[in-house]
């Protein structure tokens, strides 16, 4: 799709997405609350940092939504007028992790307006965020979800458009729900094997030549929980979050969810115990924590 593009949501995940999407010389109009976001942000080559997010809403024919939730993806809609500046043809892609259920809505009520809605979340982490390999999950009107392709593609390795509007959200939320409860047992596995005196390493090194292996014991172990480091770059509150909408999500849908309800509940409880703003991978901390506390 031709035309001007905006960008809002400049976070660790945003400013990288923004900077491929410049270096491939789309010119880019960006927005941000944080005023360092809108200075490192004016300092890329194709990129103009707007005044208000009305004043790039009403300027550009995709807007592109990297923010933490429908809280404030529906604040912005329908609060702040954002969805009245946009102008008829125009498409949302929303590319945080929104609920599903917002997103269905949201993609009705702006399709009166004659505005379309993209949900494309992604994952990957900072990374591959920076490198442009996200792997980026579609739901949408098949029409629309090629109008921005090729933006995607710009940001992406991967892009699978799995369904309608909130289609997106939906998989991106059950994905992070597969993940974290991988994490879970790969934490209590390690926490395990060292009290019976197993190197957690040399554990780890079984788990990825065996039928144990995952993302978290592929990426993640070695790279950012053993050694302490608890930086990968993506919180804990956000998996929380993820978990919570996933749980939400097959509530509403009428879908077996006891082992999401157990897995949220230990998230949840590492969440209170650890220092705010813990990284994900600090529940490895919080987990072996617990199992010295034990004895």
């Amino acid at each position: 799709m031709s035309g001007a593009i905006g960008f809002v949501g400049l976070g660790q995940m945003g400013m990288p997405m923004l900077a491929n999407l410049a270096a491939k010389g789309r010119t880019i109009r960006a927005f941000d609350l944080s005023e360092p976001a809108r200075v490192s942000a004016a300092a890329l080559d194709n990129v103009q940092v707007a005044g208000t997010i009305l004043e790039l809403a009403r300027e550009t024919d995709v807007l592109i939504l990297m923010l933490p939730d429908s809280t404030v993806v529906d604040r912005l809609l329908w609060n702040e007028g954002v969805a009245d500046a946009l102008r008829p043809g125009s498409l949302i892609v929303d590319m945080g992790s929104s609920h599903p259920m917002n997103t269905r809505a949201n993609a009705r009520r702006l399709a009166a307006l004659g505005v379309g809605l993209v949900d494309a979340p992604v994952s990957g982490g900072v990374k591959r965020a920076v490198s442009a390999t996200l792997s980026i999950m579609i739901g949408g009107e098949t029409a629309d979800v090629e109008k921005v392709r090729s933006i995607l593609s710009d940001l992406g390795a991967t892009l699978v458009h799995v369904g309608a509007s909130g289609s997106g959200h939906a998989i991106k939320a059950l994905n992070n729900f597969v993940s974290a409860s991988g994490m879970a047992a790969t934490c209590e596995a390690l926490a395990a094997a060292e009290r019976f005196g197993i190197d957690p390493s040399i554990a780890n090194q079984v788990f990825n030549s065996s039928t144990g292996k995952n993302n978290t014991t592929e990426n993640k172990v070695e790279a950012f929980m053993l050694n302490g480091r608890f930086d990968s770059g993506f919180a804990m509150s956000l998996m929380c979050k993820d978990l919570r909408t996933a749980r939400s999500l097959m509530q509403a849908i009428d879908a077996k969810h006891a082992f999401a309800d157990c897995c949220t509940r230990l998230w949840e409880a590492a969440e209170s115990a650890l220092p705010r703003g813990a990284d994900h991978t600090a529940l490895y901390r919080y987990v072996g924590r617990d199992a010295a506390n034990d004895d």
